[in-house]
Formats: structure tokens, C-alpha cells, sequence
């Protein structure tokens, strides 16, 4: 009797114990959740705040795993990494982009299909200027895993797109076929902006998908560019 006392009172510390342990991580968690959630609808954070946030011993400790979690972080650092190549700051650029790989890495080991971590491993592959067949097939597994996710697909059009002309044939039909999936499933302001961004040449291709579109679509194409024009 006593010995089982003990023991359930051993368990009981033990839960406590990592109760205790494990709240700082569970809180954390929650809250990049909501900041995953906030990001996916373009929010923006101060530089100041993001750099906490991903510097913080909390969050270099939670699981990667933890995909939402892991995702507001990537979401948060990408364009830190981008304003530092803009801004010529090769060493904040490094840094940065070593941390994303890292942590996409990690990711990946973890949640195979993780279509935004496949496309967040392109990008860097851009970012670095290596497009080759190796690179390509990261976006081909972020098309994989994910071919319809709306959220995904207006981030990959803008990454994808200024490279359809050097892709292959099967990749570049998947990227000319979700732009004309986004007017199709009216998210005609995104596949608008991806448009005016191309060059005369890209332009020409996605004419041809526009044209096998509807009228009413098409119109609300033509709408959404006269919009963004004005």
C-alpha cells in the first residue's frame, strides 16, 4: 500500500513536472497559430517584433512538427531574407536563408507534404540563382502535394510565373493551369497582378489559357486588370 502510494504520488509529480515543462511551448504554440493565421491573410508585423519572435528560445525549441507553427516562422523570416538581399546586406541574407533551409529541412523530415515548405525550398533556390532540374522538382513536389489549395496557389503563381518560360513542359502546364484555375475559382485579382508582372512573352502564354475560359470570366478578368490599372 505504501509502496503504490508512492508511486502514484512519483506519477503525479512527474505529470506536474512536465506540465510545467511543456506550457511555455503549448502557449507558444497557440500564439503562432494566430500569427500563422494572421500572415495567411497578409497582415504585417513590425521588424522588430518578427525578429523577437524568431530569435525567442520558445520558439527554437518548438517541434518541428509543430507544422503550424513552423510555418508562421518560415512565413516571418522569408521577407527578411528578401529585404536583406534587396538591401545588399550579405550577411543578414546568409543568415537568413541558412535558417530557412535549416528549418525547411526539418520540416520536411517531418511532414513530407508540406506544400508550402516544397515551394518556401524553391524560392530559396531562386533566391540563390540555381534553376536547374533539381530546383524545379521542388516546385513539381509543392504541386504534388498540393494542387488546388487556394492559399498556396496564389503564393506559387508569383514565384512561379516569372519562370515559366524556363521550366519544363510538364511543370510549366501546371503552372499555366492553376493561373487560369485562380480566375476560374475567382481569385481573378491574383491571377491579375501575376499577369501584369509578366513579360510580353509570359503574357502571350497566359492569353491563351484566358481564352479557354468562359466570357463571364473572362470579363471579370478583364474587370480585375482595369482595377489595378487605374
Amino acid at each position: 500500500m505504501i509502496v503504490r502510494r508512492i508511486l502514484t504520488l512519483a506519477i503525479g509529480c512527474l505529470g506536474l513536472t512536465w506540465g510545467i515543462l511543456t506550457l511555455p511551448q503549448s502557449e507558444a504554440s497557440d500564439d503562432l497559430r494566430d500569427v500563422e493565421s494572421r500572415l495567411l491573410r497578409s497582415e504585417t508585423f513590425s521588424r522588430t517584433t518578427v525578429t523577437q519572435t524568431l530569435e525567442s528560445q520558445t520558439s527554437q525549441n518548438l517541434s518541428a512538427c509543430d507544422t503550424h507553427s513552423q510555418r508562421a516562422l518560415l512565413l516571418m523570416e522569408m521577407p527578411l531574407a528578401e529585404a536583406a538581399l534587396r538591401s545588399g546586406a550579405a550577411g543578414e541574407f546568409d543568415r537568413r536563408i541558412q535558417s530557412l533551409e535549416a528549418r525547411s529541412s526539418r520540416v520536411l523530415s517531418c511532414a513530407p507534404r508540406e506544400s508550402f515548405v516544397w515551394l518556401l525550398a524553391f524560392n530559396l533556390e531562386v533566391l540563390h540563382g540555381r534553376l536547374n532540374e533539381q530546383s524545379f522538382n521542388l516546385l513539381a513536389m509543392s504541386y504534388e502535394t498540393s494542387p488546388n489549395e487556394a492559399w498556396i496557389s496564389v503564393r506559387r503563381i508569383i514565384v512561379a510565373m516569372p519562370l515559366v518560360l524556363i521550366a519544363s513542359e510538364p511543370i510549366r502546364h501546371k503552372i499555366l493551369f492553376e493561373f487560369q484555375q485562380l480566375i476560374r475559382h475567382g481569385f481573378v485579382d491574383d491571377a491579375a497582378r501575376s499577369y501584369l508582372t509578366a513579360s510580353g512573352s509570359v503574357r502571350s502564354l497566359l492569353q491563351t489559357q484566358i481564352e479557354q475560359l468562359d466570357l463571364p470570366r473572362q470579363k471579370s478578368f478583364s474587370n480585375a486588370l482595369q482595377k489595378i490599372r487605374s
